[in-house]
């Protein structure tokens, strides 16, 4: 099992002066899912090196297993790091796509070139395409026909509305992923607020928030072991 993963590069959070970047559990639940399954990963951003992470997923109360565990790793701290650039990186060498979440992706990955193009690649060769809680936001731009977009007619889940409005931040996001999600045909469904849903559509694996991450992540193991 190859499995790239995909971590935003962007670090502010519109015009607000705060910083922002991915989810700190929503990388290590899945990480270690991952590596403890015997896969290779590989992680890549669009500027690559050290992607920014979320301050406030590093507070104390979001700690978790995942999170302490990766405190404690240095080859994976390293590994993080030293992200590859997307754009050298090959859809070819991989089983699997993944993106964590966090707020950085809505503004950086969702018209990402070199991303979209992956995504598209991913699914043209029927591999498993992975994102959890902001992440599926990089599905906005992928076509997989004209005038189709790869979540339309599929099963999705993403970051609710409701959970938006509870981290007061609906009014700075540049889109809502609820919204943008029907918007492009998705059939979303979503479970009570900050609590796992993980929806699963053939290869497409999506998970509403921060708790859906490790559950997400075992469902993409799943999916590569009966592929």
């Amino acid at each position: 099992m190859n499995i790239l993963m995909v971590l935003t590069s962007h670090d502010q959070m519109g015009d607000t002066g705060h910083k922002t970047g991915f989810w700190l559990e929503e990388f290590t639940s899945p990480y270690y899912v991952f590596r403890d399954a015997g896969a290779k990963i590989t992680l890549a951003s669009p500027k690559g090196g050290q992607p920014p992470v979320d301050p406030n997923s590093e507070a104390d109360d979001a700690q978790t297993d995942s999170t302490r565990r990766f405190q404690e790793d240095a080859h994976a701290r390293e590994a993080l790091a030293s992200t590859r650039k997307l754009s050298d990186v090959d859809m070819n060498d991989y089983d699997a796509i993944f993106y964590p979440g966090g707020h950085g992706p809505l503004w950086d990955l969702t018209n990402d070139a070199h991303s979209v193009a992956l995504i598209k690649k991913a699914y043209e060769q029927d591999k498993v395409i992975g994102a959890v809680c902001h992440a599926p936001a990089v599905f906005r731009d992928v076509e997989v026909k004209p005038g189709q977009n790869i979540v339309g007619g599929r099963n999705v889940t993403g970051f609710a509305n409701s959970e938006e409005e509870a981290v007061g931040l609906t009014n700075v996001v540049p889109f809502l992923l609820e919204d943008m999600l029907q918007e492009k045909m998705g059939n979303y469904s979503r479970g009570d607020d900050f609590t796992p849903h993980i929806v699963v559509d053939g290869k497409l694996i999506t998970g509403q928030n921060p708790p859906s991450s490790e559950g997400t992540a075992k469902a993409v193991v799943q999916a590569l072991q009966d592929a």
